[in-house]
């Protein structure tokens, strides 16, 4: 009997996902949760084989929620749902240490395939990328363990940093005080080993999934 954990915000897909899995795998206990906060309560509260995250849930922007997951967790194999579908995200993610992509597009007889395989140990990708995906990728490998340190205030401080907002914006945004993002600020450069805003934004700009919307660190 395994027990799998579908993190998704839209409860049509997560429904879909459902279905896909129980018509086709036996024994299954399917779990649901709509947030990173929720997602990470489950996970301290149950025991999960496999968890099924999309990427782009309220609280997990760009690749914090897997980062955030790998590192509180870093025995329970994640795979990634999602809308998009490119080699460098499925590079990225599978560099932070999921051990599969399965693309919204993908069908359900797809879907069942890939979470068997994952759950016997072994790496599922879309046979459309499998030729195309960069190797290990040691440098962001490296860079993934170093944003795991960051707090989710932390790293939506670095977010805004991004997006080119100054701190007094950035107080304003996040609604605590200038004083509390300098504070932040001075953490997130210790923690990356930088030393300037510039540098800050590049490594921001790497975890990134898509071009920056005003929605994306904002909610």
């Amino acid at each position: 009997m395994y027990t799998l954990l579908v993190a998704d915000d839209h409860p049509l897909y997560r429904d879909a996902l459902k279905g896909a899995l129980n018509g086709s795998l036996q024994s299954l206990s399917l779990l649901e949760a709509g947030t990173l906060a929720d997602t990470l309560k489950i996970i301290e509260s149950t025991e999960i084989d496999l968890l099924l995250l999309d990427l782009h849930m309220p609280g997990s922007q760009d690749l914090f929620g897997l980062i955030h997951v790998r590192k509180l967790f870093p025995d329970l194999p994640v795979m990634i749902i999602s809308g998009l579908e490119n080699k460098d995200i499925v590079s990225k993610v599978l560099n932070t240490g999921a051990m599969g992509f399965i693309p919204k597009t993908t069908s359900s007889e797809d879907i069942a395939k890939a979470v068997e395989t994952v759950l016997q140990g072994d790496i599922w990708v879309p046979d459309t990328l499998v030729n195309e995906l960069d190797s290990q990728d040691d440098a962001f490998t490296e860079l993934a363990a170093k944003i795991a340190t960051l707090t989710p205030a932390q790293y939506k401080v670095l977010c805004l940093m991004r997006d080119g907002l100054l701190n007094k914006q950035i107080a304003y945004e996040l609604g605590i005080a200038v004083a509390t993002v300098k504070a932040h600020v001075t953490e997130v450069f210790k923690k990356l080993s930088i030393n300037n805003r510039t540098q800050g934004v590049l490594i921001a700009s790497q975890l990134q999934l898509e071009p920056p919307s005003p929605a994306n660190c904002h909610h």
